[in-house]
């Protein structure tokens, strides 16, 4: 991955930044750092936001545009909404849901093998995020203070079919508290469908909740 691109992947995966930080995660220096995003902003990959702080100038963070965003895998999003609109209009809104199902035991099924035996959640989440991430979804688990974890998918490859049909996302929710087991609480906290950067789980274990109802 050549320098350009892994600052659109740290974008995609961190959120907006500096030229500064990106250039400290780049090993670039900071002029370096901004002539690659002034060249991705002529493409209409990244743009930025002037944010004041509260002592002196305003900082500059950079972030994808949505040709940006659309640099990283979509599954072949037109073809999949083509599908979902066809198989709707010849089959019905029944048929959509039959496929919704079947999507969702087969997908069950694959986290469920790659969490394997795991018994503690942490290791449970750990699998599942693997999984994740080998579909597309780049994910990533990141322990809370509270103890809970949270699911982190910085991009979503089915994003186009979620939107034409938004049972699949409703599908994901139900899917991870089952393969994740009875042991714990599963919520979507950010949601890219509700505008947000990325897509987030917090998953609460049970003994937690119970110790401290103010965590759920």
């Amino acid at each position: 991955m050549n320098t350009a691109d892994r600052i659109l992947f740290l974008l995609k995966t961190r959120g907006p930044k500096t030229a500064q930080q990106l250039a400290d995660m780049v090993e670039l220096t900071s002029m370096g750092a901004r002539r690659h995003l002034e060249a991705a902003q002529e493409k209409g990959l990244v743009t930025f936001d002037d944010v004041a702080e509260k002592v002196g100038r305003p900082s500059r963070r950079w972030m994808l545009t949505e040709a940006g965003h659309a640099r990283f895998p979509d599954r072949h999003a037109d073809l999949t909404v083509a599908l979902i609109d066809q198989v709707t209009a010849l089959f019905g809104p029944d048929a959509m849901e039959k496929l919704i199902v079947s999507r969702e035991a087969a997908s069950e099924a694959f986290y469920r093998d790659t969490i394997g035996t795991a018994a503690a959640l942490p290791e449970r989440v750990a699998g599942l995020a693997q999984a994740r991430d080998l579909e597309g979804y780049m994910a990533e688990v990141e322990p809370q203070p509270d103890g809970s974890l949270l699911l982190v998918e910085n991009h979503c490859p089915i994003c186009a079919a979620a939107r034409a049909c938004q049972g699949f996302c409703r599908s994901e929710l139900d899917v991870f508290q089952r393969v994740l087991g009875p042991g714990c609480s599963v919520q979507r906290t950010e949601h890219q469908l509700a505008g947000a950067r990325r897509c987030a789980y917090r998953i609460i274990p049970l003994t937690l909740a119970t110790e401290n109802p103010a965590v759920v």
